[in-house]
C-alpha cells in the first residue's frame, strides 16, 4: 500500500514541530489494520540515539504474533504513532493484535487458565504526557482487557478496578463480554494439567480405553491433601479447645496451602519441560511501550497471568510500579516473567527512577534485577545455585528514545522485539546471570 507521505520525512517534520500526542480515541475503538513493515536486520540490544526519534519496543509476543493479520503488535503500534495517533492508543491497539490472537497462550483470548479452568485477564496502561493511568485485574470474558484498562483510566477517577466490578464496568462501557475465552487447546491443556495434580480423578479418556497409564493416585477425599485436611481438623477443634489449637490449625492449613500451590505450578513447569506449553506463555504477558515524534511516552502491560493460577491470583501486570511505570519526563519500564517478584520489589518503578538518577536504561534494568536477587532467599524459590529458580525480563525505554532489554537469565527467553523506521526486528536480550533457571 502506497503512503501519501514518507514516514521518515514525517518524523522529521513532526520532531522538528514538536507535535502534541492527537486526542485520545473514543473507548472500544478496533484496533487499526494496515501494510506489514519488512522486518530488518539484527541490533545491539542498547539504543543510544540522541534526539528521541518513535520507537516502540516490546516481549517476543509483540513481534511473534499478528493473528492472522499482516502486522504484529510492535509494527501497528509503530505505524500508528507515526501517522499521528496518540501514543497510548496506538500501543494498545498494537496490543489487541496478540491479545485476539488464540495462538498466543499467555494472554487475553485463549490465554491459560485458572485452576478452575476460567480464563481471568489483567492489564494496565500509564499515559506519560497526562499523568493518567488505568487497569484492570481477574476480570473475565473481555478479550482486550487493555482497552478496558484505558477506558478506567479515561472515564473513572480511579487506577484499578477488580473482578466482577471490573467486568461489570466492561459490560456498561459497551464491550462484548463472553461466558467463556478459553479455546479448544487451553481447554485440552487444563484437563492436562489437572491429571497431573490430581490423577486419582482426573482421567485420561484416551489411556483408559488402551487399558494403558500407571497406577492411579489416592482417590479418597480424606487423604488426598493431609495436610489441608490435619488444619480443618484442628481448626475445628481448636474452637472449642483454645487459642493454641486454633494457631496450630491456622498454620496447618496455610502449609497445606503452601504445598497445594507449589505441586500446581511444579505441575506447570513439568508440561513446560515436556514441550506442550511455551516458557513465554507459562508466565504469559506483553508489554509494549513507545516513544512518539514528540517525546510522548506511553506503555501498555496485559496478560491472562501465571498459568493454572490460584483463582483470583493478581501479578504485578495492573499494579502501578510493579508490571509498569511511565514518567513522561524520564521514561517507561515494563516486564513479563514472575509476577511476584516484581510486586515485592516494585521493579518498574525502582528502574524509572534509577533512570531520573541519570542512569542508561540498561543500567537502570539490571539495578532491579539485582534488587529481585538480593531479595530472592526462600530456598523453595532458589536452584542449585542459590540463585533465583524464576526468571523476569524488563523492557526499558527512555526519554532520549534510548531503550534496553534485559533478564535476570539472558538463555532463557533470550530476545525482545524492536521497531523502528528500520523496521520491526528482534534484539537480544541481555542477562545478569549464566544459565537457565532451572537445572
Amino acid at each position: 500500500m502506497s503512503r501519501s507521505i514518507d514516514r521518515r520525512d514525517f518524523v522529521k517534520k513532526v520532531g522538528a514541530a514538536g507535535l502534541v500526542a492527537a486526542a485520545p480515541s473514543t473507548v472500544g475503538a478496533a484496533a487499526g489494520e494496515g501494510p506489514r513493515r519488512p522486518r530488518g536486520a539484527k541490533a545491539p540490544a542498547v539504543h543510544a540515539g540522541g534526539a528521541a526519534e518513535p520507537v516502540v519496543i516490546s516481549d517476543v509476543s509483540g513481534i511473534r504474533y499478528t493473528n492472522g493479520g499482516p502486522e504484529s503488535a510492535v509494527e501497528r503500534a509503530f505505524r500508528g504513532i507515526t501517522e499521528g495517533e496518540d501514543v497510548l492508543d496506538a500501543l494498545i491497539a498494537g496490543v489487541n493484535i496478540p491479545e485476539s490472537d488464540p495462538t498466543e497462550m499467555g494472554i487475553g483470548y485463549g490465554g491459560l487458565p485458572n485452576a478452575d479452568g476460567v480464563v481471568q485477564l489483567d492489564a494496565c496502561c500509564m499515559h506519560g504526557p497526562r499523568r493518567w493511568a488505568g487497569g484492570v485485574a481477574a476480570i473475565e470474558g473481555v478479550r482486550t482487557p487493555s482497552r478496558v484498562a484505558r477506558a478506567v483510566m479515561e472515564h473513572t477517577d480511579h487506577h484499578l478496578l477488580v473482578g466482577h466490578g471490573a467486568r461489570e464496568f466492561a459490560r456498561m462501557m459497551g464491550f462484548e463480554v463472553e461466558e467463556d475465552l478459553n479455546t479448544e487447546e487451553s481447554r485440552r491443556l487444563w484437563l492436562e494439567w489437572r491429571r497431573r495434580v490430581d490423577p486419582g480423578h482426573w482421567l485420561d479418556p484416551d489411556e483408559r480405553l488402551r487399558g494403558g497409564g500407571g497406577r492411579g493416585g489416592e482417590t479418597d477425599p480424606d487423604l488426598i491433601r493431609p495436610d489441608t485436611t490435619r488444619g480443618a481438623r484442628g481448626a475445628g477443634a481448636a474452637a472449642a479447645g483454645g487459642t493454641a489449637e486454633a494457631d496450630q490449625g491456622v498454620a496447618a492449613r496455610a502449609v497445606g496451602l503452601r504445598d497445594r500451590a507449589d505441586a500446581w505450578y511444579r505441575a506447570g513447569l513439568s508440561m513446560v519441560d515436556d514441550g506442550l506449553i511455551p516458557a513465554h506463555s507459562f508466565h504469559g504477558t506483553i508489554h509494549c511501550s513507545g516513544i512518539g515524534p514528540g517525546g510522548e511516552i506511553c506503555g501498555v502491560t496485559t496478560t491472562s497471568g501465571l498459568s493454572w493460577k490460584i483463582p483470583g491470583r493478581v501479578g504485578d501486570s495492573p499494579i502501578l510500579g510493579a508490571g509498569l511505570y511511565v514518567d513522561g519526563d524520564v521514561g517507561a519500564a515494563g516486564s513479563t516473567g514472575r509476577g511476584e517478584a516484581n510486586l515485592f520489589n516494585l521493579s518498574s518503578y525502582l528502574i524509572v527512577e534509577r533512570m531520573r538518577e541519570g542512569m542508561h536504561p540498561k543500567d537502570a534494568g539490571m539495578a532491579a534485577l539485582e534488587r529481585i536477587r538480593a531479595n530472592t532467599v526462600e530456598p523453595r524459590l532458589l536452584n542449585e545455585r542459590g540463585e533465583p529458580a524464576f526468571d523476569v525480563r524488563f523492557f526499558v525505554l527512555d526519554r532520549r528514545g534510548r531503550y534496553a532489554g534485559v533478564a535476570l537469565y539472558g538463555a532463557a527467553e533470550s530476545r525482545f522485539a524492536v521497531c523502528d523506521e528500520n523496521g520491526a526486528r528482534e534484539e537480544p536480550l541481555e542477562g545478569l546471570l549464566e544459565g537457565a533457571p532451572r537445572g
